[in-house]
């Protein structure tokens, strides 16, 4: 059976990989796109010895918070946070549904359960989307969210409200790079990341990717999105400032001949906190979804040995549990 379901699953890659001629759109800000050869995709998928599945704890510490409780962060898995920035409550790359995949059967599976669902998720103001992959922009996710915070705006990479909008999901706008919003007294920018989109066969790099720098006068908050490493966060320093809290990516790395250039490591993830100048770090992208070869808690035991070796405290880079409470400070 484990044979079967390898083949369907390279089927289904090879399916995904028919989009790769397609005219691109959208590059990075070197100008380059990120489209792996057939031969490459077959060659890790073939030869893939996919990790021992291992179980992250889950903690309800969440279920402490008071009515009066303001600027907070609570990760429920993956990308997906729950922010209170003391102005707006925020929900960055909800995805709440067993799989990352558009069948229901096939495609990588949720290891852990996400911290909370999401109907106990209320008074959500504003949800930001970095990119269309399965793993981070998830339409059911979507309409069951929207159906509980019916007024919530839903912000989203260029070229892809009409998904949104096909699927009944309302309060959408669209972003390119370094345009911005400002709700209430939150200003939401999208900036660049080096990665690319595709949701199916014929739409590669037709809609774009990006990280979202979330500030108020008080505080600044950065969720860098799916990123491989570039210059694109001294950019984002340059031009926004230094963000107090950083939310960077540690995992979906290995092997490294195929994923370095979509995704960071955590040496890398650890030189993107540098780069933007962030006083807090927090982890994220990992421990959720089996999506690459490196073992599960690698990339937490990576992070810490970076840590002590470099002699920072654990605040600096921190990957909390699902679940735990990220008290945001001035």
């Amino acid at each position: 059976m484990r044979y079967i379901f390898r083949i369907l699953s390279i089927i289904v890659v090879l399916l995904f990989a028919a989009s790769c001629g397609n005219k691109v759109y959208y590059t990075n800000s070197d100008g380059s796109e990120i489209s792996k050869p057939l031969s490459s995709l077959l060659q890790w998928r073939l030869q893939r010895d996919s990790p021992e599945p291992k179980r992250l704890i889950v903690s309800s510490e969440w279920k402490q918070l008071r009515q009066s409780d303001n600027r907070y962060a609570i990760w429920i898995g993956h990308s997906t946070f729950l922010i209170d920035n003391g102005d707006l409550q925020i929900l960055t790359d909800p995805i709440f549904s067993d799989r990352a995949s558009p069948f229901s059967w096939i495609g990588p599976r949720r290891l852990v359960p996400p911290a909370m669902r999401v109907d106990q998720i209320s008074d959500v103001d504003v949800v930001t989307i970095s990119h269309n992959h399965y793993d981070h922009l998830d339409i059911s996710s979507l309409i069951s969210l929207q159906k509980s915070n019916p007024e919530c705006l839903i912000l989203v990479p260029m070229g892809d409200k009409k998904l949104l909008d096909t699927a009944g999901i309302k309060n959408v706008y669209e972003f390119d790079w370094w345009d911005s919003i400002k709700v209430n007294n939150t200003k939401f920018f999208f900036t660049p990341a080096q990665h690319w989109s595709a949701r199916g066969l014929t739409d590669r790099n037709l809609s774009h990717w990006g990280g979202w720098y979330i500030q108020t006068p008080e505080m600044s908050l950065y969720h860098v999105g799916d990123s491989g490493y570039s210059a694109d966060f001294r950019k984002v320093r340059e031009r926004l400032g230094s963000p107090k809290y950083a939310f960077i990516p540690i995992g979906a790395y290995a092997p490294r001949w195929f994923m370095k250039s979509a995704h960071v490591d955590p040496a890398e993830a650890f030189q993107i906190a540098i780069d933007v100048g962030a006083e807090y770090s927090v982890a994220m992208h990992w421990g959720t979804f089996s999506l690459s070869d490196e073992p599960t808690f690698e990339p937490l035991f990576r992070l810490q040995q970076i840590r002590r070796d470099i002699g920072l405290p654990e605040n600096y880079f921190s990957a909390p549990e699902m679940g735990e409470i990220i008290y945001l400070d001035l």
